[in-house]
């Protein structure tokens, strides 16, 4: 390109972001008042402080719900079924197989369907005498964080909830009522985590036993230039399909939450 019609370029774009800004400050003045006020306007309440307190309730909800994704991940069984599918990927040795969409995928269903008797549960005692103006707002809340309180109580472990409530500096707690949402979430995380550590290494065990016969065998018939990683992948496939891998681990994880 020759540097008189690069300069030609330029100018054409120059006259049309000119010409756009000329049209948008003529559009301007049109449609502003006499006065000189602007014509557009915003009102967030309309009415008074009802209108407000609604308002600022709808940007708490857009807020609550734009956290959606986290809060699955830290109150629900999405934790522990999501670790221990990667370990099996990585037990396997088979790199990106399967996806991680297809771990993700499989996770969240497994979690809807484990958490199925917490959600009717809020469903039934929250959500809808909320909807049919039985209860009030804050009513609503209590009874929904109840079964979900109650789930996570089932699945974490005293030692860590005596950690959270002593990092906390507050009182000792005589029963779980006494408990906060603050401080049983992340000592329920953290025992989630820890089991899924445990399921973790339970499934590495047969898998790393043959990689090590195989890098053996290997080494053996003096073949070191060869990835014992590529030849005991077939074998631990065949492992896993026979003994039928989904099935007891999905079984064994589903049942472990109850």
């Amino acid at each position: 390109m020759s540097r008189r019609t690069a300069f030609r370029i330029c100018s054409a774009w120059a006259a049309i972001v000119f010409a756009v800004l000329m049209a948008h400050s003529a559009w301007a003045k049109a449609a502003s008042p006499a006065s000189g006020e602007p014509a557009l306007t915003i009102n967030l309440g309309g009415g008074g402080p009802p209108q407000v307190s609604m308002a600022i309730q709808i940007l708490m909800l857009l807020a609550v719900l734009s956290l959606a994704p986290a809060l699955i991940i830290m109150v629900t069984s999405f934790t522990r079924i999501v670790v221990v599918l990667s370990f099996l990927r990585q037990a396997l040795g088979t790199q990106q197989s399967p996806p991680n969409q297809v771990l993700i995928g499989l996770a969240l269903f497994l979690t809807v369907f484990v958490m199925s008797p917490v959600w009717q549960r809020v469903n039934s005692e929250a959500l809808q005498p909320y909807l049919a103006e039985k209860i009030s707002q804050s009513e609503a809340i209590d009874r929904g964080v109840e079964p979900l309180r109650q789930f996570m109580f089932r699945q974490v472990r005293e030692k860590d909830l005596a950690l959270f409530v002593e990092l906390s500096k507050g009182p000792s707690p005589k029963a779980p009522s006494d408990i906060s949402t603050q401080v049983l979430i992340p000592s329920f995380m953290i025992s989630e985590l820890r089991t899924a550590f445990q399921i973790g290494f339970v499934i590495y065990l047969p898998f790393l036993i043959i990689d090590i016969v195989v890098a053996s065998i290997l080494m053996s018939m003096g073949m070191m230039m060869v990835p014992p990683v590529m030849v005991s992948l077939p074998f631990k496939l065949i492992l896993f399909v026979l003994a039928d891998g989904w099935y007891l681990i999905v079984g064994s994880l589903v049942k472990s939450f109850v």
